[in-house]
């Protein structure tokens, strides 16, 4: 059994924890947390689970770490902190561990990835003989497995898009929703999320890695941007009120031009509130979709829903991401010392898991 480290307890981390303790070849060994209030307090609570785990979560990290876990998933975020995220990360990888994370968005495309932030990484991994796995944002399998995967039952691939349609207002995440990507922000509000180069700097390692396997090159990526304010102040479950006049839908594009011509596409389509952009591409279960489009002989469309804790869309898709991830682990096990991408790293079965009880 490979004894597994969960780091964080967000959307994600309660998502990981519940595939690390149903996955047959991992044990869940101990879960590092933030808030010195979920101290003490066992992951199956902390997950969501209706049993515990017997593993209580502690806030020690240097203890965590000394004990040596063989695995680490890192579901602490990124978005806000990359340099602290970075430097955790590679603390885990120098002990040897397999580290699997969705926070570190520029080694989505590992090869290319900015000097500064690789070779820390490849240090620590020879140093202590660790490897790192980065997947994950929106979910991981959305924007690149899974369109390569359709990509080979056409005859001709003309474009291919990838789409993430969701309603953010049963996100639990009020900070990055109104303030990184603007809901319920004047409209003369600059959400970091959406300003210029940034949506290239976090997907377009995605659109690189999607020329990479297909063997083409690109021009270059470029990016649009289109926004929505709400025509009417609405109130949701778990951010409270978004007044009339705000941002409430946002839609943008990370475009990978061959030839002259946006070929590989990755588009987020997000509300707060179904009423804004009623125009706009919507989800067929009126929370989340993840969908691709190959235009080409024959056009080719995938949607796929996942819901998770009671039928939330959005705790679906982080559920699948962290199960990307978590499915990683023994054959990162197995495999050499590396920093691993989407390409590497095959999408696996679920080797054993068919009929098994919950945890």
């Amino acid at each position: 059994m490979v004894s597994t480290l969960v780091w964080g307890t967000g959307n994600v981390g309660r998502a990981a924890i519940r595939a690390v303790a149903a996955h047959p070849a991992l044990t869940l060994t101990n879960v590092l947390v933030h808030d010195p209030a979920k101290a003490g307090r066992d992951a199956g609570e902390l997950a969501g689970l209706a049993h515990e785990l017997g593993v209580a979560a502690t806030g020690d990290v240097d203890a965590a770490l000394a004990a040596k876990p063989r695995a680490v998933v890192y579901a602490a975020p990124g978005d806000l902190r990359p340099d602290e995220a970075l430097a955790d990360v590679v603390r885990a990888v120098r002990t040897g561990a397999v580290v699997v994370t969705p926070s570190l968005y520029a080694l989505y495309d590992q090869r290319n990835a900015p000097p500064e932030i690789r070779r820390p990484v490849l240090a620590a991994i020879a140093e202590g003989g660790g490897s790192l796995f980065v997947s994950g944002i929106d979910p991981g399998w959305g924007n690149d497995v899974l369109p390569l995967l359709i990509s080979g039952l056409g005859s001709t691939v003309d474009t291919i898009r990838c789409q993430e349609i969701f309603d953010y207002s049963t996100y639990d995440q009020p900070d990055s929703v109104r303030y990184l990507v603007g809901m319920g922000q004047p409209m003369g509000y600059e959400p970091p999320m959406l300003a210029p180069t940034v949506p290239s700097m976090v997907w377009g390692g995605q659109v690189r890695l999607i020329a990479h396997a297909l063997g083409a090159e690109l021009d270059e990526i470029t990016e649009a941007l289109e926004r929505r304010p709400l025509d009417a102040t609405v109130s949701t479950a778990c951010m409270g009120e978004f007044q009339a006049g705000t941002q409430g839908a946002v839609r943008f594009e990370v475009q990978g031009v061959v030839g002259g011509e946006p070929r590989i596409v990755v588009e987020h389509i997000t509300r707060i509130h179904s009423s804004c952009a009623p125009d706009w591409p919507t989800p067929p279960n009126g929370q989340g979709a993840h969908r691709v489009i190959i235009e080409g002989r024959p056009r080719i469309e995938v949607t796929v829903e996942a819901t998770d804790e009671d039928g939330n869309g959005s705790a679906g898709g982080n559920a699948t991401a962290a199960g990307r991830l978590v499915s990683a682990i023994d054959w990162l096990v197995a495999a050499e010392p590396g920093l691993y991408d989407a390409l590497d790293v095959p999408l696996r079965p679920a080797i054993g898991k068919l009929g098994r009880r919950r945890p």
